[in-house]
């Protein structure tokens, strides 16, 4: 299920308090979220960080709308706050402007993933200085709980 939307339409209008997963709908041509609650990572950083991620992969465009934080609370099954939350992460970073009236829009463009993959060479070099192969060092990192 994709949580940028072009239309954002909730086939019932039940009490806001009372939003179900199945009520909500939201179509997209963009990402697919997906809360892993085993992950030791807060569900809200997950959200966050999968955000993030289509913002830097150019899936999520400046001057986009995002639907409203209980339309994607229900489609991800997470509560309302948890991605009130994770927008707000992502406001303070300068990538989400709230309006009033307009919702929550794309700010600006988050770097290519430019800083993990500049890490990730610097790791390969420092591994290749210390003499890693490369397979092993992808195994040392598949070790890494």
């Amino acid at each position: 299920m994709s949580i940028f939307a072009r239309a954002t339409t909730l086939t019932k209008r039940p009490s806001p308090l009372f939003l179900s997963t199945s009520d909500a709908s939201v179509g997209s041509t963009m990402i697919g979220i997906k809360v892993d609650r085993s992950d030791p990572a807060l569900l809200h950083d997950q959200v966050a960080g999968d955000i993030r991620r289509a913002i830097a992969e150019g899936e999520a465009s400046p001057g986009e709308t995002l639907p409203p934080s209980r339309d994607l609370a229900a489609v991800l099954g997470v509560n309302t706050n948890t991605v009130l939350r994770a927008l707000r992460l992502l406001r303070d970073e300068g990538l989400l402007e709230f309006r009033r009236g307009r919702g929550i829009t794309v700010a600006g463009e988050a770097p290519e993933r430019s800083v993990v993959l500049t890490k990730a060479r610097e790791l390969v070099q420092v591994a290749r200085r210390e003499g890693f192969r490369r397979d092993e060092l992808v195994r040392l990192i598949e070790s890494i709980p």
